[in-house]
């Protein structure tokens, strides 16, 4: 089964990711998926409005935003500029965003949400995750794990409000999701998680798909993510992404490069992924994994980097004091 799975994976990660770069219709919003390949705002500082602005230029059509990033008043501004220089409008591109751990509390969902389309200067988002299955509490900051009666008021601001097209979750566990499967009619449309060569989770993504839930990559780069606090170079920790021996040599038989082959990768198993950058050379190469194309070897490669580097890089668990990432591969 598994063979059968990466021979057609080899086949159509091209034809799936460009599809969903075509400028989405009023109704396409209601109905077709999220483009594949998005654009991330996590960590955009001082330049985002222009970045963001650049990334549309240049072809993404989907934009990933939180409040927590602090950064939306200028990616809403990018958005602007870019739809501006490039002629679409709204409808044409994907936006998400999420609620807050601080905001979990049914009062203040909604007022949450509508800080959000202030900032980003937008009458919906086309996504609204929640962040994280962690609640913490206005006053005192402490954290705990609480996500059900908040899931049951975003799905009433999803049905009777037209701020929001779809919903969704990020960072939960299996059994956190099972529960919350279990607890609601309304099942997410999708869930954002860390995916990326060094934690794969195979199991966990196919859960998913069984289920018709959309799942998002973020971090795609890994340990290329100045945030983790690159590792140094010993035998307990993976090469940063990017300087793995065996992601370049796969990078240079493919003609592509190590961020294009992880992108590609990413894409090909049907998750969306959401690189970021602020320069514009790096905004241009990641778009250009929608032409790196991966035969089945370099996925059967990119499989046993998966297993020797096990990894996950973001990780609030001891310092917030929950249990999260329960019953994954590398809990």
């Amino acid at each position: 089964m598994r063979s059968l799975s990466l021979t057609l994976l080899a086949v159509l990660p091209r034809v799936w990711a460009q599809s969903t770069q075509i400028p989405l219709s009023d109704h396409a919003t209601q109905s077709l998926s999220i483009p594949l390949l998005g654009y991330g705002t996590w960590n955009l500082k001082s330049n985002a409005s222009e970045a963001v602005s650049y990334a549309i230029q240049t072809g993404y059509r989907h934009i990933d935003c939180a409040a927590i990033y602090g950064n939306e008043k200028e990616v809403g501004k990018g958005i602007a500029d870019g739809l501006e220089k490039t002629g679409l409008s709204r409808s044409d591109i994907w936006v998400t965003s999420k609620l807050w751990n601080d905001h979990h509390r049914p009062d203040l969902v909604e007022k949450a949400l509508d800080k959000t389309l202030s900032d980003l200067g937008l009458d919906y988002v086309d996504l609204y995750h929640m962040h994280w299955p962690v609640a913490s509490d206005p006053a005192t900051g402490k954290p705990s794990l609480d996500y059900i009666d908040t899931w049951r008021l975003m799905t009433t601001i999803l049905t009777t409000t037209s701020k929001i097209r779809h919903i969704g979750v990020s960072n939960f566990s299996p059994s956190q999701l099972s529960h919350l499967l279990s607890s609601t009619p309304h099942k997410p449309f999708a869930h954002q998680m860390e995916l990326h060569p060094y934690l794969q989770q195979p199991a966990w993504l196919q859960y998913h798909q069984a289920r018709g839930i959309h799942v998002t990559a973020y971090s795609p780069f890994a340990n290329a993510n100045p945030t983790y606090n690159s590792p140094k170079k010993d035998d307990d920790v993976p090469p940063i992404l990017f300087e793995n021996d065996e992601l370049k040599a796969i990078a240079k038989d493919a003609g592509c490069t190590p961020a294009t082959v992880a992108l590609s990768w990413g894409m090909g198993r049907g998750t969306s992924v959401i690189p970021k950058s602020a320069h514009p050379g790096r905004i241009e190469e990641n778009f250009g994994s929608l032409g790196c194309e991966l035969g089945y070897e370099a996925l059967k490669r990119l499989e046993k980097v998966g297993v020797k580097y096990l990894t996950r890089f973001n990780n609030p668990s001891k310092s917030w004091g929950v249990d999260l990432y329960g019953g994954l591969d590398d809990s």
